[in-house]
């Protein structure tokens, strides 16, 4: 008898932990990363905080439209870089009945065309008449990013509201920084697609150029975008993002951690600025 009920309280031990097995929640988390400074950045900082709360994480590379249509799709959980109303109202607009809006976490997000302080002219209206100074391979050229960022889209408005006689240059981030940088090395007159947050302005003097016409809109918010899934399936770690809020100064902080540790091992840099910033962390991760 006492082998019998032995039996049988194994038996039911075995199969409550079957049941609590199953029952536990899946906690693998993908995020879409597109290649701009700070969402590597902050796409690395969650990386870490949530795998410090027990998830597995993915980070996903891709373009913005790729990202925001994997996330409306459930293929990807969620993305950090949604600027509103003006840099990505129009593909956040294609996606935005199949997703919810987590944030603003960073206000005041800033884009637009930007030049070196040493360039003597303050304004995009300007820029045809200074054009011989911005020529490159025999042709006026503005230095863009990539292609399909909402951030070309308004420059390639831009050279229409404004007549703008120059070539807009698609090419990366990575790209257009280093042309940025070989010009400042040789004093030499270049304007290129920028935005803030980002750790170039405090590396360079530079300043936008006024936009009288108000194409690059006001001043945007960065949100992030998850699938609808997401709040129910993860309600601990969407309470948490929907805690979450910095500035350029713990932003820009953040993105120079992770440049100091190498912007090979982005995620070094972020937990490095977690142990340095954990009194802000913990009031997100209640």
């Amino acid at each position: 008898m006492i082998k019998l009920l032995k039996a049988a309280w194994l038996c039911s031990v075995v199969l409550y932990g079957a049941i609590a097995h199953a029952a536990a929640p899946d906690k693998t988390l993908t995020i879409g990363v597109n290649n701009w400074a700070e969402n590597i950045a902050v796409a690395n900082l969650w990386k870490v905080l949530l795998t410090q709360k027990g998830y597995s994480v993915k980070l996903q590379p891709g373009d913005k439209a790729i990202i925001y249509s994997g996330v409306a799709q459930g293929k990807l959980d969620l993305t950090f870089e949604v600027w509103l109303p003006s840099a990505d109202g129009r593909p956040y607009d294609n996606v935005k009945a199949h997703v919810d809006k987590i944030g603003p976490w960073f206000d005041k997000a800033q884009l637009g065309l930007a030049v070196p302080d040493y360039v003597k002219i303050d304004s995009v209206d300007q820029l045809n008449a200074a054009k011989d100074e911005f020529s490159h391979d025999g042709q006026p050229t503005i230095f863009g990013i990539e292609s399909g960022s909402g951030l070309m889209g308004l420059t390639s408005k831009a050279k229409q509201d404004y007549a703008l006689d120059y070539n807009v240059l698609p090419s990366s981030e990575a790209a257009m920084l280093l042309t940025l940088q070989r010009a400042e090395q040789n004093g030499k007159p270049v304007v290129v697609t920028l935005w803030n947050p980002h750790w170039v302005w405090a590396k360079y003097k530079l300043h936008y150029l006024k936009d009288p016409k108000g194409t690059f809109g006001t001043p945007d918010s960065i949100y992030a975008i998850s699938a609808k899934r997401f709040s129910s399936d993860f309600p601990d770690a969407s309470r948490w993002m929907n805690h979450w809020k910095m500035n350029d100064q713990t932003l820009g902080d953040l993105m120079n951690e992770i440049r100091a540790a190498g912007e090979a091992q982005p995620e070094k840099g972020a937990e490095n600025w977690v142990k340095k910033n954990q009194t802000l962390v913990d009031a997100w991760m209640k």
